[in-house]
C-alpha cells in the first residue's frame, strides 16, 4: 500500500425493503485513489478487532468478512483491487488477521472464547492449526517476528506461546510472574525525584513552562536487587473486557527482542531474548504502559504512560526524557519514523515530533554496551 490511495471503512444508508421493514446496516470499504481520483468499494468487511491487513511489500491486501453467518477472508491485489482468492475460515467469530512480514502465511485467530489460531497460504489452504488449552479465554494478542520465523501468541493465561515456522508448534512459552526472583535479570524501577532549586535562583511568579506539574519533577531508572516485586491489578470477574492476560506484543527489528505487557501487571514491560529464550530485562513505570514501539533500525524500545515523559530503552539502559513544551503534553500513543531518527508523540488534541541526535551523544546518552544506567 503507498500513500496515493485513501482507505475508509464505513456504513452505508440504512434500507427498508418493499414492504416497509427496516434492513441491517451493511459496511463497505471505499478505496480513494489520490493518482487517478478513481473510487472502488469492498463489500461484507467484518468489524473486527483487526479485520484489514497488508502484506509488507504492499502488493496484497487481506480483508475479514462475514457472510450468511460464516467468516471468509478475501485476498485483492492492490494494484488494480481485483480479487484474488476468496476462502471460508475455520473459525466461530473471526477476532483478527495478520500477515508474516514475507507475505507467504496469514495468521487468523478467532474470538476470545476459543482459543484457535489458524495459519492459511496466500492460496488459501489451511496450513496449521494451533490450540493451547480450552475451556477458557483465549488469545488476546499476536505478533510475527520480523523474519517471519516466529509468531508469538499472546493468551487471556498470562503466557506468551512462540510457534515455528517449519512445524507451527509451540518452541516455549513465556509467564510474567508478579514477583521476579532471579537475580541476573535487571530490573528498572522509574522513580520521580523532584528537582534541587537554589533558593536564590527561584523566580516569583514562576515561568509558565516551569509552572505545569510535569515540570516540578524529574524521573529517572533505578536498578532493583532481586526478588522484586511487581505492581500487580486484581481483575473485576463481573464485568467484560478483564484487565488479564498479555494485550501487547512486539518484536525488535533484529529478531533479537521480545517485548510484551501483560495487563494483570499494567505498570511494566517485559523484555525477552528470543536468541536464548528467557526474560532478559523488566521495565516497571509508575503509571500503566499506554503503548510501546520498536526502532525500526535498532533495538530500541520506545515507552509511553500517558504522562508528559518518553521512555527510551536498548541494550545499553535506558534513560527518560521530559518532552518540551508549555504545559502538560499527556503522550497517549507513539509512532516511529521508519529511519528511527524521530517519533510522532500523539496527545488527545495535539501532536508534536521528537528528533532524535545521532553520533556520540546518542552513546552518550545510553552509554556502553553491557552498562545499566
Amino acid at each position: 500500500m503507498n500513500f496515493s490511495e485513501v482507505f475508509k471503512l464505513s456504513s452505508l444508508l440504512c434500507k427498508f425493503s418493499p414492504d416497509g421493514k427496516y434492513l441491517p446496516r451493511q459496511l463497505r470499504i471505499t478505496v480513494w485513489s489520490l493518482c487517478t481520483k478513481s473510487v472502488s468499494y469492498i463489500k461484507y468487511p467484518k468489524a473486527c478487532q483487526q479485520g484489514i491487513a497488508f502484506t509488507r511489500d504492499g502488493r496484497y491486501m487481506a480483508l475479514a468478512e462475514r457472510r450468511d453467518c460464516k467468516d471468509h477472508v478475501s485476498v485483492f491485489v492492490c494494484s488494480d483491487w481485483q480479487l484474488l482468492r476468496h476462502f471460508d475460515t475455520e473459525t466461530q467469530d473471526l477476532a483478527g488477521i495478520e500477515w508474516a512480514p514475507n507475505g507467504c502465511v496469514l495468521a487468523v485467530w478467532d474470538t476470545c472464547l476459543e482459543y484457535k489460531v489458524l495459519l492459511y497460504s496466500l492460496d488459501g489452504r489451511l496450513l496449521s492449526a494451533y490450540c493451547a488449552y480450552e475451556w477458557s479465554l483465549g488469545v488476546k494478542s499476536v505478533a510475527w517476528s520480523p523474519s517471519s520465523q516466529f509468531l508469538a501468541v499472546g493468551s487471556y493465561d498470562g503466557k506468551v506461546r512462540i510457534l515455528n515456522h517449519v512445524t507451527w508448534k509451540m518452541i516455549t512459552e513465556f509467564g510474567h510472574p508478579a514477583t521476579v526472583n532471579n537475580p541476573k535479570i535487571v530490573v528498572y524501577k522509574e522513580a520521580e525525584k523532584n528537582p534541587r532549586l537554589a533558593l536564590g535562583r527561584l523566580a516569583f511568579p514562576p515561568p509558565r513552562a516551569a509552572a505545569g506539574p510535569a515540570s516540578t519533577t524529574e524521573s529517572k531508572y533505578e536498578v532493583a536487587s532481586a526478588p522484586v516485586s511487581l505492581q500487580t491489578l486484581k481483575p473485576v470477574a463481573d464485568r467484560a473486557n478483564p484487565r488479564i492476560g498479555v494485550g501487547a506484543l512486539a518484536f525488535s527489528p533484529d529478531n533479537y527482542f521480545l517485548a510484551t505487557r501483560s495487563d494483570s501487571v499494567p505498570n511494566a514491560v517485559w523484555i525477552w531474548d528470543i536468541q536464548k529464550l528467557r526474560l532478559f530485562v523488566v521495565l516497571e513505570q509508575l503509571s500503566p504502559v499506554r503503548s510501546f514501539q520498536w526502532d525500526p533500525q535498532q533495538p530500541r524500545l520506545a515507552i509511553c504512560t500517558g504522562g508528559s515523559k518518553v521512555y527510551l530503552w536498548s541494550p545499553a539502559g535506558c534513560v527518560s526524557v521530559q518532552v518540551p513544551g508549555e504545559g502538560d503534553f499527556q503522550v497517549l500513543s507513539l509512532c516511529w519514523h521508519f529511519s528511527g531518527d524521530s517519533l510522532a508523540l500523539l496527545s488527545k488534541d495535539h501532536f508534536c515530533l521528537c528528533f532524535l541526535e545521532t553520533g556520540e551523544r546518542v552513546g552518550t546518552a545510553f552509554g556502553r554496551p553491557g552498562d545499566h544506567t
